[in-house]
């Protein structure tokens, strides 16, 4: 990719694709009428920060597109599946939504781990290292089955197309390509910056890290993996994008191989109306970004 090219990302939704440039958000999304809604957004103080160009501190930027900017734009696109307004998530139970979502996603994948690995090492008798290890690879374990379960689902597996639908735009938007559904088709439904090889670097670099700290009864270890949620975060994504900068080096290539495999279960092949649809997101943002920065 040409260091040249604007910085790109986007995101799945429920019937829709999300587009972040550097100063705005776009989300095109089909609504339960079947008509097309666009909804833009100016994106907020910290992403136009001088946090967003120091290595280390821009992970936190990352992290809260993950946690926060996403699950708002998959609540908001939710909304445009329901017929009545008074079952739409808006205001304080929109908020409510991002706390729970945030909430079980630390549980899951966090305090459950070391929780669980801590009763294991004390009914075997292991040692601290060996039981963060076995932390670690609970962690693994339970990310990669909760992606084998969830795509399974028709609802979700609509959204893992339009996941691939966002790959394949960004990618031949990266390739130089014409952006029209057939020309995009043709690309990869993998992206080396995707935020599923992120979460994956996450719970590696989480494996590595908590294998350090040594013993710690368990409410310091709960608190140690809250703790160390941002910084682990802050170097994953530093990873993923010296990784995404070095696809030619064939050592590279390799040891980001489980970061791509992991994206074929969270991306499917799309149709080339859900393509459409991302390329629209696209085209919008690069309107808006060009207008803002001549």
């Amino acid at each position: 990719m040409s260091e040249k090219l604007p910085f790109y990302g986007g995101q799945a939704l429920i019937e829709g694709v999300l587009m972040r440039g550097s100063h705005v958000a776009v989300a095109t999304m089909k609504g339960l009428d079947g008509k097309i809604y666009i909804h833009q957004e100016s994106l907020g103080a910290i992403y136009q920060s001088s946090i967003k160009t120091v290595p280390f501190l821009r992970g936190i930027i990352a992290l809260w597109d993950a946690m926060v900017l996403g699950t708002r734009f998959l609540t908001i696109s939710a909304n445009h599946q329901t017929e009545k307004p008074e079952e739409q998530i808006t205001g304080g139970s929109l908020y409510l939504t991002l706390a729970i979502s945030i909430g079980m996603a630390v549980l899951l994948f966090f305090i459950a781990p070391a929780t669980l690995s801590q009763l294991i090492e004390n009914f075997l008798g292991i040692n601290a290292v060996l039981g963060n290890l076995i932390e670690g690879l609970i962690r693994l374990v339970i990310l990669i089955a909760y992606l084998e379960l969830i795509q399974k689902i028709p609802d979700v597996n609509r959204i893992f197309k339009y996941h691939g639908a966002e790959h394949k735009t960004i990618n031949a938007f990266e390739a130089g390509s014409d952006l029209n559904p057939q020309a995009v088709s043709q690309y990869s439904l993998v992206h080396p910056r995707c935020g599923t090889s992120f979460i994956l670097t996450v719970v590696v670099f989480s494996i590595i890290v908590f294998s350090l700290l040594g013993p710690l009864p368990i409410f310091w270890r709960i608190v140690s993996r809250l703790v160390f949620i941002i910084p682990i975060a802050s170097i994953a994504y530093e990873y993923i994008r010296w990784s995404a900068k070095h696809l030619s080096n064939p050592f590279v290539s390799f040891i980001i191989k489980p970061n791509l495999w992991l994206q074929r279960l969270t991306t499917s092949e799309p149709t080339l109306d859900m393509i459409e649809i991302a390329i629209s997101s696209l085209r919008e943002v690069i309107k808006s970004e060009t207008l803002i920065t001549p």
